[in-house]
């Protein structure tokens, strides 16, 4: 079992999304980010290649990136975005 946590520019992303999208898609993306916990490389994820960590996986249009540190057991959660062409640019 792995530890989420959430990096201060995600949680504002979510804290942003969570007045602005249906009330179905955020439960969507919350549970998501928790699976991540018992599975952090699902079927379906992409390697972000600029980093050594880095993942995204999709949820509906939203994007999730975050990086897994297996030997501490830990998933951050680095960035929450609608897919667009700034959603995978993030400082590492």
């Amino acid at each position: 079992m792995y530890r989420i946590e959430v990096a201060p520019a995600a949680d504002r992303d979510l804290e942003k999304l969570k007045g602005r999208i249906r009330r179905q898609d955020f439960e969507r993306l919350r549970e998501a980010v928790n699976s991540l916990a018992t599975e952090p490389r699902p079927q379906g994820i992409r390697k972000i290649k600029s980093a050594e960590r880095a993942y995204r996986i999709r949820v509906g249009n939203y994007r999730v990136v975050y990086e897994v540190y297996d030997s501490d057991k830990l998933v951050l959660i680095l960035q929450v975005a609608r897919r667009s062409e700034t959603t995978y640019r993030h400082n590492v």
